[in-house]
């Protein structure tokens, strides 16, 4: 049980576990795509819930196929959870997935497009306050570590922001989640930023929406914001107009 506990404590192995319980028999490069660390990292997870007999492994070919192994966190449920707390945790758990739900309704907008430069580059140009103002037409400003504020100031010198939040995640170059204030609660937008052969694929998600309208706003704002970067990074100049300033 030690083993299973410590192996257990750390969120990055807990985030591997649920990869595996959505889709078993992954390779190490396809657990890499969906983690913002290094093979080397990743694999050392790995051998920690393998010793703890968390994840058992089954070599087909070259490849090395990882499967999720339960017994033991069942062995956890029956000896900690089940002759204790079972009855109270049932309610508990009916009371959260209620209330997920009722958040799950709420609109969510994935847009994705690729561009010819590198993770670094596309990190630098969304968290740097002058690039933001010139390809978004305002300007991002934070230091961009979890728990501190930012704004979306204007760039006509007023110092106005227009959209404030704060900064969730941050895992350079690969992944920026900040929370945008609104009512009646904050949306949360992600960058995940991906290597993909010799370019890049961004993706952002922009969860928690208020509503239609506001997904319908986002749906035009988000390819106007991107296209004005992919530009950017890609000749070094923005386009000739921005986006939004145009009629429909």
């Amino acid at each position: 049980m030690d083993e299973v506990f410590k192996a257990l404590a750390d969120p990055t192995r807990r985030h591997l576990l649920d990869l595996l319980h959505r889709r078993a028999g992954q390779t190490l490069g396809e657990l890499c795509e969906q983690l913002p660390m290094t093979r080397q990292s990743a694999t050392q997870h790995l051998g920690v819930l393998e010793a703890a007999n968390l994840i058992s492994t089954v070599r087909r070919g070259r490849e090395k196929l990882h499967y999720l192994n339960p017994v033991p966190l069942h062995e956890v449920q029956e000896r900690w959870i089940d002759k204790f707390e079972q009855p109270r945790l049932r309610v508990l758990s009916a009371v959260k997935q209620r209330a997920e739900a009722d958040v799950s309704d709420r609109p969510t907008y994935v847009y994705t497009t690729y561009i010819e430069s590198t993770p670094e580059k596309v990190w630098h140009a969304l968290t740097d306050a002058d690039l933001t103002a010139d390809f978004w037409g305002h300007a991002n400003v934070s230091d961009w570590q979890p728990g501190s504020r930012w704004e979306h100031r204007r760039t006509d010198g007023s110092g106005i922001a227009d959209v404030t939040g704060t900064v969730i995640e941050a895992v350079p170059p690969r992944r920026l989640v900040t929370e945008w204030d609104g009512e009646p609660e904050p949306s949360r937008v992600t960058f995940d930023i991906q290597a993909y052969h010799e370019i890049v694929r961004v993706t952002v998600t922009h969860e928690n929406l208020p509503g239609r309208p506001e997904l319908e706003q986002v749906s035009l704002g988000w390819p106007a914001v991107l296209s004005n970067l992919k530009t950017l990074l890609e000749t070094g100049r923005t386009l000739s107009q921005a986006p939004w300033t145009m009629d429909l």
